[in-house]
């Protein structure tokens, strides 16, 4: 335990110091539960986004032959992600990003020179490309809140295990110190008025 000054000024500022903690603490204990909810529910969306994906993959497996064609280079090519599109929200004092719209890369082909299947296999496995995306803007979401999660969890952990008890044994160790200097210095007055009123019959 760090040493402390005996004092009755140490003893109010301690007191302060522990109203102040107990009124923060409720702030942190509930930005913790917060939290806790937002990583409960990332992981909830996570399951189903990754559950959407393996029937994005099922429906994609269906042309997988004929990626062996001459114009199947057009499916690479046009699945060719420019830009992953995300918001950010503050939540519980964390930026969260949140998921929008993928951009492919432009791709110039004549409908005519292309065989019929190429608009249709290249709509799926856009679909699934962006069913990934949108699988790895959780994973970052997730990742964020359980970071700042575990950050207030430390804080909360802090203040509940170590900084209020510890407050509390300053407080007590101050009231005790000054509680046995004040009955001393009864018993110190009490034993001088005894000495006076001693003298005082001595001297009738």
């Amino acid at each position: 335990m760090s040493q402390i000054k005996l004092t009755k000024n140490e003893l109010r500022s301690q007191q302060e110091r522990l109203g102040q903690l107990q009124k923060y603490l409720p702030t942190l204990q509930l930005k913790k539960a917060m939290l806790q909810l937002e990583v409960n529910q990332a992981d909830y969306e996570l399951e189903n986004l990754k559950k959407n994906y393996q029937k994005e993959k099922k429906e994609n497996e269906t042309f997988q032959k004929l990626l062996t064609d001459a114009n199947a280079y057009l499916l690479f090519e046009g699945t060719k992600v420019s830009e992953v599109k995300k918001r950010y929200e503050n939540i519980a004092g964390a930026e969260i990003p949140f998921f929008e719209d993928v951009i492919f890369e432009d791709l110039n082909y004549f409908f005519f020179d292309t065989p019929f299947w190429i608009d249709h296999a290249m709509l799926l496995l856009r679909s699934l490309v962006t069913a990934k995306q949108k699988i790895h803007v959780v994973k970052e979401k997730k990742r964020v809140l359980e970071k700042e999660l575990r950050e207030v969890s430390i804080r909360v952990n802090l203040f509940e295990k170590i900084m209020i008890p510890r407050t509390l044994a300053h407080i007590k160790k101050i009231k005790v110190f000054l509680g046995d200097q004040e009955l001393a210095s009864i018993s110190q007055a009490k034993v001088a008025k005894e000495k006076i009123m001693k003298k005082k019959l001595k001297s009738k």
